[in-house]
């Protein structure tokens, strides 16, 4: 199947799932995860209408955004971001989703602060509590909140987590429910310098459980590119 194809098909399953849980499908946006594929193949997603575009490698947004690969779309960054790659990444995109650590937002914060822009963040939280991953616990993402006053620079939009690996379908509704929670808990306190609009949960395997439990962005890639080939990197 082409890519428009794909996106085709994943909006009707968005649609359906939306429908289900007794959703509005236009309250759900379907972000591509453009990781491993090229200016051309991100343009026919853009053009198969995706709502954003989401890069996990910084290299990788360099070499395209020049390209006009992200045109006509917010483009996000979603992947593991080192702080001495900040400046690279910090007013260049619309989103980065993946402010997982206290460092990490002091750089965002310092270098937008610097540039004179105001950049959009989402909390990653460790929902699942893995040793392996980054990503703040559900008790600092509810702290650090309260204290986004004190970084003028950045303005926290909302969450993104990635919970573990499930065996089976429906297995990950629990953390997804539990990130819902957070979400709501954190937005009806309405702190300074916060505007929770975004809850960016699911994926390819599990789009279809996150929409159920409140999602409000999927980040797809292999349903629409097909599977990465990491022989190539």
């Amino acid at each position: 199947m082409s890519i428009a194809e794909n996106v085709a098909e994943i909006r009707a399953r968005m649609n359906a799932a939306a429908v289900a849980a007794g959703r509005d499908p236009g309250e759900i946006s379907l972000l591509a995860a453009t990781k491993m594929n090229d200016a051309d193949r991100v343009r026919e997603a853009v053009a198969a209408g995706v709502d954003a575009c989401g890069e996990n490698r910084v290299q990788e947004l360099v070499q395209k955004q020049p390209l006009g690969a992200y045109q006509g779309v917010p483009i996000h960054f979603i992947g593991h971001l080192q702080t001495n790659k900040v400046n690279k990444v910090v007013g260049k995109v619309d989103l980065i989703e993946s402010v997982d650590r206290m460092e990490l937002l002091q750089a965002v914060n310092n270098t937008a602060l610097r540039l004179g822009v105001c950049q959009d963040i989402l909390f990653e939280v460790n929902i699942g509590g893995e040793a392996q991953k980054g990503g703040f616990t559900p008790e600092e993402t509810v702290q650090l909140a309260a204290k986004m006053g004190d970084y003028p620079g950045v303005r926290l939009r909302g969450l993104m987590a990635i919970p573990p690996i499930s065996e089976k379908k429906g297995d990950n509704c629990i953390y997804f429910a539990k990130m819902r929670n957070l979400f709501i808990d954190i937005r009806d306190k309405k702190y300074d310098n916060v505007s929770m609009v975004c809850l960016s949960m699911g994926m390819t395997d599990d789009f279809e459980d996150a929409i159920a439990e409140g999602s409000t962005m999927i980040r797809v890639g292999t349903a629409i590119f097909g599977a990465r080939n990491y022989a190539k990197t």
